[in-house]
C-alpha cells in the first residue's frame, strides 16, 4: 500500500505543535475551516461539507506521537495519518504519513500537493505567522 511522506523543520518546540496537529482547534488554524468535533472524533468538511472526513484518534503520545484513522472518504476511508514530532536543537522535526492509501491514483497525487502546502501551513502557525486554514467551508484560501 503506497503512503504521503513529508518532513519539514519547525522553529517552536514540539508541544506548542502537538496541539496544533493533535486537536480540532488545532486543525481549525491550518487545514479546515469546518472541523466538529463529538464524542472524541473529528469531522473535516470541505466546499460546503460535500466532502466529509470523519478521523478517529489511535494514539495520542504528548507531545511526540499523534495517529488518526479516517472513517470516511472515497480513497481515505482506512488511511491513517501519523505525525511524529521530534526535537532538534531549538526546533522540531516533523514528519508526516498518510498511509495505507490503496492505489497510486490521481487523487492520491492531489492529495500529496495538498499535503505539501498543509506543512507549510502547520510550520507558519508554530512560528507564530499564521496563514490560516487551506480549506474554507467552500473554497480553498487562495
Amino acid at each position: 500500500m503506497p503512503d504521503l511522506r513529508h518532513a519539514i523543520q519547525i522553529a517552536a518546540p514540539a508541544e506548542s505543535i502537538f496541539a496544533i496537529i493533535a486537536t480540532a482547534s488545532g486543525w481549525t488554524q491550518w487545514w479546515a475551516e469546518d472541523v466538529m468535533e463529538s464524542g472524541g472524533m473529528i469531522e473535516l468538511g470541505f466546499f460546503n461539507r460535500t466532502t466529509i472526513y470523519r478521523l478517529r484518534p489511535l494514539t495520542q503520545k504528548a507531545p511526540q506521537h499523534s495517529e488518526w484513522l479516517c472513517e470516511s472518504g472515497k480513497e481515505w476511508s482506512g488511511t491513517r495519518l501519523l505525525f511524529e514530532l521530534k526535537t532538534a536543537g531549538t526546533a522540531t522535526n516533523l514528519h508526516f504519513i498518510h498511509a495505507n492509501w490503496e492505489a497510486e491514483t490521481e487523487y492520491f497525487t492531489h492529495c500529496n500537493t495538498t499535503w505539501g502546502e498543509l506543512m507549510f501551513r502547520i510550520k507558519s502557525t508554530a512560528e507564530g505567522d499564521p496563514r490560516g486554514p487551506l480549506f474554507l467551508a467552500s473554497s480553498l484560501a487562495y
